[in-house]
């Protein structure tokens, strides 16, 4: 019988950061140089529960730094798209703990906020690692299927919605027990992160910003990769039903110092899911000498 993992504590590790727009609220766990963690999109989502069985292996090396961004119920709402607001905040949040360089582990939609960082403030960040969620469809539909059930839950925020979402998440169901079930359900239906959510996934939202970015003369994120200072290296499940791994490959070829590691039998969440191998291979990535 596995073990229960041992997390470092919640309450020890909270910081507050107060802002002009409210207040941002973090975990900061160990010693060394910075490493900002970044989690993604969706119902129940928070930086404690994307990075909490990782943060006491990383922490050995680094001072990990774990961001709650606005709009996802526990830092304030900054108000407006927050995955426009996730960035901005990401900027005043290294600029008040005078972080100068530092390193950035992001999933999904927290990767593509650290490569929005390192385009618009090149040399600042040092080495990028990404899980899933970056580049785009090339010969997979898209949105993928748990985009989908995302928007069908955002709609009519259900238990089942959430259960069926969840799953789409992960290779194994057996990672979506009752526990995680009920920790996300807490947070998913609180009613300012709820809103939050819509103002991102609700299906009239998510429409406007899909013609938005089509008739924008702005060229898309992934086009401008090629940009990218930070030594990247992209992290996939191979098995992943919301980003499908197609989407690494224009990454893989336009980031200039790039490297791209997959796991087998695993979904999008790949520090979860593989998560001794995938601390073994960030952390490596982490410690190699520029």
């Amino acid at each position: 019988m596995t073990a229960a993992p041992v997390f470092p504590d919640y309450d020890a590790t909270l910081r507050e950061l107060p802002t002009h727009n409210g207040v941002l609220r973090y975990h900061e766990y160990g010693d060394g140089p910075p490493l900002v963690l970044l989690h993604g999109s969706g119902p129940g989502v928070s930086g404690w529960r994307n990075f909490r069985g990782n943060i006491s292996v990383f922490g050995e090396h680094f001072r990990c730094l774990v961001l709650e961004f606005p709009g996802f119920g526990v830092s304030d709402d900054w108000g407006g798209h927050p995955m426009s607001t996730a960035l901005s905040a990401l900027e005043l949040f290294v600029d008040e703990l005078e972080l100068e360089t530092f390193d950035v582990v992001g999933n999904s939609m927290g990767g593509g906020v650290g490569i929005g960082y390192d385009l618009a403030h090149p040399g600042r960040i040092g080495k990028l690692v990404t899980i899933g969620g970056v580049g785009r469809n090339i010969f997979s539909p898209g949105p993928g299927e748990g985009i989908k059930l995302l928007q069908e839950f955002t709609e009519n925020p259900t238990r089942e919605a959430l259960t069926q979402w969840l799953n789409s998440m992960v290779y194994d169901p057996a990672v979506v027990t009752e526990q995680l079930i009920e920790e996300r359900w807490r947070l998913a239906v609180d009613p300012i992160a709820l809103e939050s959510a819509r103002r991102m996934y609700g299906r009239v939202a998510f429409t406007e910003m899909m013609r938005a970015m089509h008739e924008s003369d702005a060229p898309p994120q992934w086009s401008m990769l090629h940009k990218v200072r930070a030594k990247t290296l992209i992290t996939w499940g191979r098995d992943d039903r919301v980003s499908p791994l197609d989407m690494a490959l224009i990454p893989m070829r336009l980031i200039p110092n790039v490297e791209l590691h997959v796991f087998p039998n695993c979904g999008h969440w790949a520090m979860i899911e593989a998560k001794a191998d995938f601390e073994r291979t960030v952390r490596s990535f982490l410690l190699q000498k520029n």
